[in-house]
C-alpha cells in the first residue's frame, strides 16, 4: 500500500469555549467537522460532558488531499498529514500544548498519530475504537466501498454509487444484534434504513473527499511503543471494525502508561454517536481527574 506525504498542512478549524481555559481537542469520524459542538452536540456545549463554559474545544477539517478532472483524490492523505495539520492550527492559535486530545474511529487514528509525532504538545489521550493499524479485514470492506465509489466515478453516477458504499458501511458501523432489536427480523426495514442513512451522507459528501479518507484509514500505522503520553484507550463491545483484540494490543504495546477500558454496547463502532452519554461519561471522568484513574 502505497504512502503519501502530502505537501500542505494547512486546515479550518474552529476555537469555541473558554478563553484562556485548557485546551481540548476533538475528533471524530471522516464525516466529522471543525464543528464539534455540532455533530457531537450530546456530548460538547455548554455544561455538556466536554463543557464550554469551562474549556476551550479545538475542532478541525479534515485534510482531502483536493480533487483532480476525473473526480478522484488529486493527492493522497495519512494520519499523519492531520496531525500536522492540527500542530499548525495550535501554532496559528500560538497554543503550546492541548490538555487533552480526543479521538474516536478516524479522529482515534489521528490522535495516535499526533502522540507519536509531538509528544511534547499533549497532556494526555482519550483514544475510542482506533487501531495502531487498519484490521484486514476493515481494511477489506473499506477496498470494496472504494471500488463501488471509483465505479459510480467511471460511470458518472458517483453520487448514487457513493451512497450505496456507505450504505454498506453502515453495517459494519453497527452490530447485528442492534439491527435485530430494532427492525424485528424485518428485512426491508433495514434496507430502508442503512439506504437512507447512504443517501443523507452522498448529499453532504463528494466520492473524492470519501476515497481520499477512506485510503487514509488504511494507511494509518503507528508504533504504540514509540507513543508515551499517558492514554485512556476505549473498547467498545461488537465493534467489527476495531475488534476488542486490536485494542487490547495496543494497550500492550503503549511505550508509556495508559488504561484500557471496555465499554458493554449494542451498537458497535458507532458508540461514541449513539451512546453519548456512556461515552461521554467516560471522557468527562478523565478530564476531571486523570485518564490514569
Amino acid at each position: 500500500m502505497p504512502e503519501f506525504n502530502l505537501k500542505s498542512t494547512s486546515c479550518s478549524y474552529e476555537l469555541t469555549g473558554a478563553h484562556g481555559a485548557p485546551l481540548i481537542v476533538v475528533l471524530g469520524g471522516i464525516s466529522a467537522t471543525r464543528h464539534v459542538a455540532t455533530w457531537w452536540a450530546d456530548v460538547v456545549g455548554e455544561h455538556r460532558f466536554i463543557d464550554t463554559t469551562s474549556l476551550q474545544v479545538l475542532g478541525i477539517d479534515y485534510l482531502d488531499g483536493g480533487v483532480d478532472a476525473g473526480g478522484r483524490p488529486a493527492r493522497g492523505v495519512t494520519t499523519r498529514d492531520q496531525a500536522d495539520a492540527v500542530a499548525r492550527a495550535l501554532d496559528r492559535l500560538e497554543i503550546d500544548r492541548i490538555h487533552t486530545l480526543v479521538g474516536a474511529s478516524y479522529g482515534g487514528m489521528v490522535a495516535l498519530a499526533f502522540a507519536e509525532l509531538y509528544a511534547d504538545r499533549v497532556d494526555q489521550l482519550v483514544v475510542i475504537s482506533a487501531p495502531a493499524r487498519a484490521h484486514p479485514m476493515t481494511a477489506a470492506l473499506r477496498a470494496i466501498q472504494r471500488r463501488i465509489v471509483e465505479l459510480g466515478l467511471e460511470t458518472g453516477r458517483a453520487r448514487k454509487a457513493l451512497a450505496i458504499a456507505r450504505a454498506l458501511g453502515m453495517t459494519t458501523y453497527r452490530t447485528s444484534g442492534e439491527f435485530a432489536s430494532r427492525f424485528d427480523g424485518d428485512p426491508s426495514a433495514a434496507e430502508s434504513y442503512v439506504i437512507r442513512q447512504g443517501e443523507k451522507f452522498a448529499a453532504r459528501f463528494t466520492p473524492s473527499r470519501f476515497l481520499a479518507l477512506s485510503l487514509s484509514c488504511d494507511l494509518h500505522r503507528v508504533d504504540p511503543a514509540r507513543i508515551r503520553t499517558p492514554a485512556l484507550l476505549v473498547s467498545v463491545e461488537g465493534d467489527t471494525n476495531v475488534p476488542r483484540e486490536q485494542m487490547v494490543e495496543l494497550a500492550e504495546l503503549w511505550g508509556g502508561e495508559c488504561r484500557l477500558v471496555h465499554v458493554p454496547s449494542l451498537v458497535g463502532h458507532d458508540a461514541f454517536l449513539a451512546e453519548p452519554n456512556t461515552i461521554g461519561g467516560i471522557i468527562q471522568d478523565a478530564l476531571n481527574t486523570s485518564v490514569l484513574s
